[in-house]
Formats: C-alpha cells, structure tokens, sequence
C-alpha cells in the first residue's frame, strides 16, 4: 500500500521505483513519499533492498525503472551514514579529522578548517560524547565510538535529510540510547530522518512512520499498521520463496 498520508509537504516522492544492486535486481515497486519533517524506520529482513533503497535516496544509486522526485533538496542538503562495514577503518586518520568532513560543504572538499569550523567540530565530538579523543586514529575505535563520529560528521553537515543506515548495529544499549536522543532532536529542528534498522522494539518506540520491505514494498504508514504479525510473516514468505526460486506470488498464500 502507498504511504498514508502523514503531516508535512512530500519531500521525496517515489512511484513504481526499482533499483539493482551490482546488476541484480534487489528491491522493486516501491510508491509512497517522505513527508518533510517525518522520521522513518526502513525494515525487513536481510536481504530485502533497504540498504539498496537507502542508496537510492542518497543518490549513489539510480533508480531502474520508476521515478524518484525530491522537492527542493540540492546534494548539499543530504547526509548519509552508511554501514560501519563500508568504512575504511585501516585508514590513518584522527577523529577530529575524520569528523571535521562534515564541513565540506562549507569549507569545500579540500579547504582549510576556519577557527569557527574547528570549534564546531569539538562541540559536536562533545555532543556525541567523545571529548578527549580528538587525536585518537579512528581504527582504535569500539564500534560504538565509531557510530558517536559518524553522528559527530552528520551534525556538523546540517543537513535537512538524513539516512542512516543501521546506525545501532553492534553497539551498547547506552550508545543506542544517547544517539535517539540526537535523532529525536533532528526530529525537533524539523529535518526528516530515514533509518534502515533490524530492531522492530527500537522502532516501535522511536519511529513514528515505518516502510517495511521484501524485495518488494509490503507496507508503508504508520508504525502499528505496519509491523504487524501479518506484514511480517508476508515479507518472511516472499523472501523464503525468492531463495528457493518460486513464483514472487507464492508468498502472498496466507
């Protein structure tokens, strides 16, 4: 079903919208829109599309067939969190530096850090709880601490979109818990928040709107009505029946 309709003017629209990961189709007839200001949680299970969705809607991923439409939103105004997975940890860069990134679309990709920049970014390593490991090289990092700089980076973009890909993954129930309150903040500066996430109780308590997917969208609107003993056993199913190269329709059977 199409998302219900939620407060806020459409800020990203998507109609019949399909996407292919690495040349294989991963997630297909995809129709709603994203409310500006709204927080949404992306779930289902693994290998459903979300992180290839996800993709799409940060533009590093163009649609296959469909239309994706976002009203009055430039690159700049984007932030993507992407998987911890994705990150070079190996890499020898500090914390300071690796969150001083988030400035870019000030200082430009290869400007010099102003005094006023670098103090926002020791505000926002306060923020997130990492005061005192500005110099600390990022692949001495617990995951967790990981996850603090990558929010440390978004606040500083201050974007008016943000997509976070399995922000909470691995990491300790204080840490999930100190970075909903920044996501809740977003929330409260009006930014529209859209997170990939595994926890359907971390979504039921935080995520007002919800866009469950298997492949395919299986439902989209608010979280009660989405995750639903039903939704869920049907996204198990279609899943189920990809992997053993059945009819897509096969699922649908209650």
């Amino acid at each position: 079903m199409e998302a219900a309709a939620q407060a806020g003017r459409p800020l990203i629209t998507l109609r019949d919208v399909s996407f292919a990961y690495r040349r294989e189709p991963a997630i297909t007839g995809v129709n709603g829109s994203f409310a500006e200001g709204s927080v949404t949680a992306i779930i289902g299970p693994n290998g459903a599309g979300k992180s290839t969705l996800l993709k799409g809607l940060a533009g590093l991923l163009k649609p296959r067939t469909g239309s994706l439409t976002m009203s009055g939103i430039r690159r700049r105004d984007i932030a993507y969190l992407p998987q911890t997975t994705e990150l070079d940890r190996n890499f020898p860069i500090s914390v300071d530096d690796f969150v001083s990134f988030g400035t870019w679309s000030v200082t430009g990709m290869f400007g010099a850090i102003s005094g006023r920049q670098l103090e926002r970014v020791h505000q926002a390593l306060e923020t997130v709880g990492l005061s005192g490991l500005e110099r600390r090289i990022i692949g001495t990092l617990s995951g967790g601490q990981l996850q603090r700089a990558l929010f440390a980076r978004m606040l500083l973009q201050d974007a008016r979109l943000l997509l976070l890909d399995e922000p909470f993954a691995a990491i300790d129930s204080r840490t999930i818990a100190d970075l909903m309150t920044l996501i809740h903040r977003w929330h409260g500066e009006g930014r529209t928040v859209i997170t990939v996430l595994h926890d359907l109780d971390v979504v039921r308590e935080n995520f007002p709107q919800s866009l469950l997917l298997a492949g395919r969208q299986i439902a989209w609107g608010p979280t009660d009505e989405v995750i639903t003993p039903s939704n869920l056993q049907t996204a198990r199913r279609l899943l189920e029946a990809r992997d053993r190269n059945e009819p897509a329709d096969s699922a649908w059977v209650a």
